[in-house]
């Protein structure tokens, strides 16, 4: 008589769970320097090449770019909700609203796939919907708070900072060929500009580029963009 040993016990398919956990993970990772590098407008094919997987493997584990989009950036607007709430419990309201800028505008000009997120529609990408939802509050209340404070601008409103951290985005964009944390340089001349005091002029870091750089940056964002 033969004995068939009970496998069903020891769990003889952890082993498969375990390879697709790693190349989910691999997916993940993959897609991450790809999103930061490049920006999301890449496509799962290219991920499944960085990642070194099998196309298949990537559609298995995510039915369209913009459930690995949420995959990927729904952790990372969860450390902006955590950088707003740290920027609310500062006592003064100005350096409250300057740190939040300052690591927003920090992460998206390391991060081009967030700066695309933080821009972007949340259409058909759940969780960031979500976070935002819960981030939203916060950011009002930080700008609400300095202005009342008579730190910033009277004038300045909550949805103005869309605009001002495009401009820090696209200065980060400008800047990263040459020198990337130059982005700090204007992001200091815009601060200052949102505050109500006249006249306060911080030392800027950084430094202007020179003609030649600057023709040197054009052509690096003409290829991107081509």
């Amino acid at each position: 008589m033969t004995v068939r040993a009970d496998t069903s016990a020891i769990g003889v398919d952890k082993p498969l769970r375990a390879d697709a956990e790693r190349n989910r993970r691999r997916i993940i990772d993959a897609a991450r320097e790809l999103f930061a590098t490049r920006g999301i407008d890449i496509t799962l094919d290219e991920v499944a090449a960085h990642a070194k997987v099998g196309v298949g493997t990537v559609y298995r584990r995510f039915a369209c770019k913009e459930n690995l989009i949420d995959g990927v950036f729904e952790q990372r607007l969860e450390d902006v909700l955590l950088i707003a709430q740290e920027s609310l419990g500062i006592d003064d309201a100005w350096d409250g609203l300057a740190m939040l800028l300052e690591r927003v505008c920090e992460g998206i000009s390391a991060d081009r796939g967030l700066n695309d997120v933080l821009m972007g529609t949340d259409e058909g990408r759940m969780g960031i919907a979500r976070m935002r939802e819960r981030i939203d509050p916060f950011i009002e209340r930080i700008v609400l708070r300095a202005r009342e404070s008579g730190a910033l601008r009277a004038d300045v409103e909550v949805n103005d900072f869309f605009a001002i951290i495009a401009m820090v985005a696209a200065a980060a964009e400008l800047s990263c060929v040459i020198e990337p944390s130059n982005w700090r340089r204007y992001f200091t001349i815009m601060l200052d500009g949102l505050r109500a005091e006249a006249g306060v002029v911080t030392p800027l870091p950084g430094r202007a580029f020179t003609s030649e750089e600057i023709a040197e940056t054009k052509a690096a964002m003409h290829g991107r963009r081509r």
